[in-house]
C-alpha cells in the first residue's frame, strides 16, 4: 500500500539537496565559527553567507537575523524578550484568539506575571478585524503579536495594514511567518514588521533550525545566556550543518518556484473539492474560500464524522492527515482555532480535518487521498446510519 503524505503544515520531508548539503557539512566543516583559526574561519563563513541568504528573503539586513532552534524558541523569544525589555513603557499586549500555542502559551505566562494580554476575535472565516484592533491599541501597549498565516485554516492575516497602523505607535510588531515563508512574498520594511519568527522543517529544511528576526533598531534582552553568538543574543555554538541545510532549501524557494507550488496547491484544493462534491460527501469549508489564504492548507468540516475516528481510519489506509495543529495533537482539548470561529457549533469543531500539502504532494497523491477518504467516509456513514 501506498503511503499518501498530506499533513506538510506540520513539517514536510526534508530535501535531497538540502540532506546532501548537511551531510558535506557535518563531514568537512566541524570547526567551532568563534574560533580564529581556519577550521573555524570555514564554518563561520558558511554561517555568514547563510544570513545573508535568509536577511534577502524577507528584504532585511543581514544583523537582523537571530538564528536560533526554530519558531518556537523565535515566538517565545520575540514575546517574553520584549516583555521584559519594555515593562518601564508598558504592560499592556494584543495578539489573537487563533495564534498557534507557541504564542499563546507565552501570553498566558506574562499573564501570570502582570502582564495584560487582549486576544482578537475572529469571525468564522478566521478574519480578525482591524477596527477591533484599532479599539484595544492604548498607550500602553508594548507589543502586538499577529501570525502571517494560520496553521490549522490557512487564512492570511492583513499584515500590511497593520504595520502601517503601528508604525507610529510605540508598541513592537512581532508576526509568526512559521507557516507563511517560504511560500508568501514577504518584506519587513514594505509591512513595518519588527519582529518575524520562521523555521526551516516547514519548507524542506531540517528541524530545531529556525531565525527571529530582529529590526536592528529595537532593542531585546539576551534569549540565552553564555557566549556572545548572534550579537550576544543567543548563546551557544550554531548548528552550522543544519544552518547551511536551511540556506539550501531557501535557496530554492525562487519567485517562479512560489508561483509553481501555489498553481499546484491551488489545483490540488480544487480537485478534491470537486471530487467530494461528486461522492456525495457532506462537508463545509473551515476558513477562507478564496484568495488571499495559504494555499496549501485546506481545512473541512465532514459532517457527522468525529475527527479522530476519520484520522484513525485513513491512517489505517495509509493517508496521513491532521486534526488541528500537530503540536496539540497528544492533547484531548478540541482546537483552540476552530473553537474560536465556531463558538457555538462543537460539531463542527470535533468533526474536522486539516490536509496540507507539499513540495513532495503529487498528482497521484490527491487521486489515493479522494479513493480512500470516499471509501471510509462511505464505510463509517453507514455504520453511523445503521
Amino acid at each position: 500500500m501506498k503511503k499518501v503524505y498530506l499533513d506538510n503544515a506540520a513539517t514536510t520531508p526534508v530535501s535531497e539537496s538540502v540532506i546532501k548539503e548537511i551531510t558535506d557539512k557535518l563531514s568537512n566543516y566541524y570547526g567551532n565559527a568563534s574560533t580564529l583559526y581556519e577550521i573555524g574561519r570555514s564554518s563561520k563563513s558558511i554561517l555568514e553567507d547563510v544570513r545573508i541568504k535568509l536577511a534577502n528573503s524577507i528584504n532585511a539586513k543581514e544583523n537582523e537575523i537571530i538564528f536560533t532552534s526554530g519558531g518556537t524558541e523565535s515566538d517565545n523569544s520575540a514575546i517574553i524578550k520584549t516583555a521584559e525589555t519594555r515593562q518601564n513603557y508598558g504592560k499592556h499586549i494584543i495578539t489573537t484568539k487563533i495564534e498557534h500555542e507557541a504564542v499563546l502559551k507565552p501570553m498566558k505566562y506574562l499573564e501570570n506575571h502582570g502582564y495584560e494580554v487582549s486576544y482578537l476575535d475572529v469571525d468564522s472565516n478566521g478574519n480578525i478585524s482591524i477596527e477591533d484592533l484599532k479599539n484595544n491599541l492604548r498607550e500602553d501597549t508594548i507589543l502586538v503579536s499577529i501570525m502571517m498565516g494560520n496553521n490549522e485554516v490557512g487564512v492570511q492575516n492583513p499584515i500590511h495594514e497593520i504595520g502601517e497602523l503601528l508604525k507610529d505607535h510605540q508598541a513592537y510588531f512581532h508576526t509568526d511567518a512559521v507557516q507563511a515563508y517560504g511560500l508568501k512574498d514577504i518584506d519587513v520594511n514594505r509591512d513595518n514588521i519588527d519582529l518575524l519568527s520562521t523555521s526551516a522543517h516547514k519548507i524542506n529544511g531540517p528541524k530545531m533550525t529556525g531565525f527571529l528576526f530582529k529590526r536592528e533598531t529595537i532593542k531585546l534582552n539576551s534569549f540565552v545566556l553564555g557566549g556572545d553568538q548572534e550579537q550576544k543574543r543567543r548563546a551557544g555554538t550554531e548548528n552550522i550543518p543544519s544552518i547551511a541545510g536551511f540556506g539550501v532549501a531557501v535557496n530554492s524557494l525562487t519567485k517562479d518556484e512560489k508561483e509553481k507550488r501555489i498553481t499546484k496547491y491551488n489545483s490540488f484544493r480544487e480537485k478534491i473539492l470537486t471530487e467530494l462534491n461528486n461522492n456525495n460527501i457532506e462537508y463545509e469549508i473551515n476558513g477562507p474560500k478564496t484568495e488571499p489564504r495559504l494555499e496549501h492548507i485546506l481545512n473541512i468540516w465532514i459532517k457527522g464524522i468525529p475527527t479522530d475516528l476519520l484520522q484513525m481510519n485513513l491512517d489505517l489506509d495509509g493517508v496521513a492527515i491532521a486534526g488541528g495543529s500537530a503540536c496539540t495533537a497528544g492533547s484531548l482539548e478540541p482546537s483552540h482555532v476552530l473553537s474560536a470561529m465556531f463558538p457555538t457549533n462543537p460539531n463542527r469543531v470535533n468533526e474536522s480535518i486539516r490536509i496540507s500539502f507539499g513540495s513532495f504532494t503529487s498528482e497521484d497523491d490527491i487521486d489515493l487521498f479522494i479513493e480512500r477518504i470516499v471509501k471510509v467516509y462511505n464505510r463509517l456513514n453507514k455504520n453511523r446510519r445503521d
